[in-house]
């Protein structure tokens, strides 16, 4: 006769899967809860229940969101992004331009921030060199969860077996245990992907966005200097005729304004570029070498720091003591602690040197000011409205250097094994805290707490499952019906069992709640755990067939303009293929 426990976890365990498919709630909140109730069942205590909040891989995990976040905030993800994307050749090319660098990173820290950086840069590529952006969005998301299997750190999964390994007393995965199967894996899945795998996209185009009279355009003025790379070359050849979000309009050489603009037309040192366009991409515009905005600005606007200055939208109000003077006179800097950096007038284009410009009410201003000044002058009588612009991550240049080294350094201290991994991520966090790289606050809010509560949840539920003897029965129905097969055949279901959960509940739920079935298969078959522990590990990551299975599909699955069939049509193929890659190599590397 089946044990309460037993009938009980079974039941909360449907229940909880049903929840997390049909997304009735949110997922943080029902695996919590079903942990909840499997101490109200009597199936753990609570003391089992809440050992995963202070297990190390959780903390692992909380750690590396504040250096990932740490790497964005300095801009070094933004420079790979712009350096690794070029503008000839195949797609298939320009996917084995874009995939093994992704893909490298990914295997170092966790893979969520790098695609959540790179979306926006291969939208704005695609949509530059007129290519279909769907045919890119799903590879950059496969490329980096395959990355992310590659190292201990590479994704949160990983971490979570680790965990679960070290609450069982056994050693736990070494830095690079897994890269002997998954690095193999990736290099053959991104080959697939780049060649055959774009073939089965659809080819969808986003909307070109034009800058006409409805659009709310802000005028910029920048000189050439010496330094500036194009000099002697023709805008076409400049990159500067087709700009999606910006439009070159005029330029002025030796007080004589050259209008219209044609792609033959040259650029020269000391030319003023005006150029029309968004916030976005006017302050993305003014970090351009060679491009100088303001040259009397005490600010230095290509190597500002965005934890201390962010950028603003204020509109002059008719009491404002800014009306009837030019830019130049108007103080500005003194009064506000501002610098202007474009303006925007809706009644005409401005076609004026930005420092000539005579300020009238209802003119809008684009402003690289400190932190504060939405607070301080909100109930200003000086502006109709003070809001906040475009958030750019910016840092001095310096700090991406150092950010690297502390990347660099963290990776050869784990790798080599001279401090315990925890503490290695912690200090490493710590100290891009205290050098500027990322502010406290920052990096308070770059934990992804849902997450953590979520992968802190499911050891107990993995207790659970081994406690109710749940596990137990699971593992001795997969040794009935594949045993037979042999090795290769108990490998088989545990991978695809994995990969079958995480593509309908999250991926840390599914690694934690396969790891005691795998751990009791093992004592039945009498074999080694660690490479089961290897196949979850990789399976509960190596999710492509749905946008829920991993969160970096549901990523790309809008900016993509993804429909859901998209995801199957290349997803399956790919689970299947990865997979019968994974069990093959893990087995010729234990077994054979």
């Amino acid at each position: 006769m089946l044990e309460f426990e037993f009938i009980y976890t079974v039941a909360l365990l449907v229940l909880m899967t049903i929840f997390l498919v049909k997304e009735y709630i949110e997922a943080d909140l029902v695996i919590f809860s079903s942990l909840l109730l499997l101490i109200a069942g009597g199936v753990i205590t609570p003391k089992e229940a809440f050992t995963g909040f202070s297990n190390h891989g959780m903390l692992t995990v909380c750690f590396l969101f504040i250096i990932a976040a740490a790497l964005y905030k300095t801009g070094v993800l933004n420079q790979l992004g712009k350096v690794i994307l070029g503008n000839e050749g195949s797609i298939s090319k320009k996917l084995f331009r874009l995939l093994p660098p992704v893909s490298a990173v990914s295997a170092f820290f966790n893979n969520t921030p790098i695609v959540a950086m790179m979306i926006p840069v291969v939208r704005s590529w695609a949509r530059k060199n007129n290519y279909s952006v769907s045919k890119f969005l799903i590879p950059l998301s496969y490329a980096a969860i395959l990355g992310g299997t590659c190292t201990l750190i590479g994704t949160s999964t990983n971490l979570v077996v680790h965990g679960l390994m070290l609450e069982n007393g056994m050693e736990g995965l070494s830095f690079f245990e897994i890269s002997k199967t998954s690095v193999p894996v990736a290099v053959i899945g991104i080959i697939i992907i780049a060649l055959f795998g774009h073939r089965l996209l659809p080819e969808r185009k986003e909307p070109i966005v034009e800058l006409g009279e409805e659009t709310r355009e802000f005028v910029i003025a920048m000189k050439v200097e010496s330094n500036y790379p194009n000099i002697g070359k023709s805008v076409e050849e400049a990159g500067l005729r087709h700009l999606k979000g910006l439009f070159l309009f005029q330029i002025e050489r030796n007080n004589k304004i050259l209008v219209p603009i044609t792609h033959d037309d040259i650029i020269y040192e000391n030319d003023r570029l005006f150029f029309t366009g968004l916030p976005e991409t006017i302050v993305e515009l003014q970090k351009t070498p060679g491009l100088c905005l303001l040259k009397e600005a005490s600010i230095n606007l290509k190597n500002y720091d965005s934890d201390d200055l962010g950028t603003f939208e204020v509109v002059i109000s008719p009491n404002s003591p800014l009306i009837g003077r030019n830019v130049r006179e108007s103080n500005i800097r003194e009064r506000y602690n501002a610098v202007i950096i474009a303006i925007h007038r809706s009644a005409e284009r401005i076609k004026m040197k930005i420092g000539d410009v005579v300020l009238q009410s209802g003119d809008t201003l684009l402003i690289l000011a400190k932190r504060d000044f939405l607070k301080r002058w909100y109930h200003s009588k000086d502006f109709f409205l003070v809001s906040k612009s475009a958030e750019i991550p910016s840092k001095p240049r310096w700090y991406s250097i150092f950010s690297l080294s502390v990347l660099g350094i963290m990776i050869v201290l784990m790798a080599s094994n001279t401090i315990p991994i925890l503490v290695t991520v912690a200090i490493a966090a710590v100290i891009l805290i205290l050098s500027g790289c990322i502010s406290s606050r920052d990096a308070i809010e770059s934990i992804d707490w849902k997450v953590l509560l979520i992968i802190a949840s499911a050891f107990g539920i993995a207790r659970g499952l081994d406690n109710s003897g749940v596990a137990y029965f699971i593992a001795n129905k997969l040794i009935h019906f594949l045993g037979p097969l042999g090795l290769l055949g108990i490998l088989a279901g545990i991978y695809f069992l994995t990969s079958f959960y995480t593509e309908v509940i999250t991926n840390n739920a599914a690694a934690a709640l396969m790891f005691p079935i795998a751990l009791s298969t093992a004592k039945q078959a009498g074999i080694e755990p660690l490479p089961l522990f290897i196949a979850i590990a990789i399976a509960a990551s190596a999710s492509f067939a749905t946008p829920i299975g991993y969160q970096t599909n549901l990523m790309v699955y809008g900016p993509g303009g993804y429909k859901f069939k998209d995801f199957l049509k290349i997803g399956i193929p790919m689970n299947i293929l990865i997979g019968i890659m994974v069990i093959t190599i893990i087995y010729f590397i234990y077994f054979a």
